[in-house]
């Protein structure tokens, strides 16, 4: 079983959340490619959710592993999607959990039973939803496509039609004075 097969099983995607309920359909949209979709469900109108940063982490892991001309635009635009929902000069790790698996504790998680999914979505605070978890999703979904600049920046010097997409996206990761270095 590969590392990426192995990671996908362990997540709990059918107790975290997207921007259109549950992300139990997840490890299919990954496995086939579906970015598009993918993309409406881990980012809706500049929200990400619970399971934004797990799906990056798969996503971007793959990445790394293809050739470029194997990169599709609708995977580039899912991570400009993430990027433009993120506030870079606001990603002060110091409001975040400690480390991203600490999103997969249970008090984060939503119970395995989805019948009352629509009273835990009236909650003020629905569960994994806290300010601290929430903060979260949005600073460990920047720093992973931050990790990924290397990735990208190889992929638009290889494939010339991203390339404007990807410069795009580089754009959106760096901070206002990084830009005002430049």
């Amino acid at each position: 079983m590969n590392s990426l097969t192995h990671l996908t099983n362990n997540i709990p995607w059918q107790r975290l959340t997207t921007a259109y309920g549950r992300g139990t359909d997840i490890p299919q949209l990954i496995q086939t490619g579906q970015y598009e979709e993918l993309a409406n469900l881990i980012e809706h109108q500049s929200t990400l959710w619970q399971t934004t940063p797990w799906v990056l982490l798969i996503l971007l892991q793959k990445l790394s592993k293809q050739k470029p001309e194997q990169v599709s635009l609708q995977e580039i635009q899912l991570y400009t999607a993430v990027a433009s929902a993120i506030n870079v000069d606001e990603m002060d790790s110091q409001n975040a959990v400690e480390t991203m698996n600490e999103l997969l504790d249970e008090k984060y998680l939503w119970p395995e039973d989805e019948e009352d999914d629509e009273l835990w979505w009236e909650e003020e605070e629905p569960r994994g939803y806290e300010q601290e978890a929430f903060f979260s999703y949005f600073s460990y979904s920047y720093l992973l496509l931050k990790d990924a600049i290397p990735v990208f920046t190889a992929i638009m010097e290889e494939n010339e039609k991203l390339a404007p997409a990807i410069q795009e996206l580089l754009l959106m990761l760096q901070s206002e004075g990084e830009r005002a270095v430049e």
